[in-house]
């Protein structure tokens, strides 16, 4: 039941494809088992990023 899913490695940029981020761009910071963890953009009032977990079904790779 091995699905053929590429995944991302650490520094990729992603295209997010569905959830409530779909659409948007970002950059892996770290990659999982089943997700990556990705960081979308910052945060200028707090000045910290904003990052989200991400399925390995649920990107595609930017070129």
């Amino acid at each position: 039941m091995a699905e053929d899913v590429k995944k991302a490695t650490e520094g990729d940029m992603i295209q997010i494809t569905n959830g409530d981020n779909k659409g948007k761009k970002g950059k892996v910071l770290i990659v999982r088992e089943n997700s990556v963890i990705v960081e979308l953009g910052r945060n200028e009032v707090r000045d910290e990023p904003i990052k989200t977990v991400i399925n390995h079904k649920n990107y595609k790779l930017e070129k």
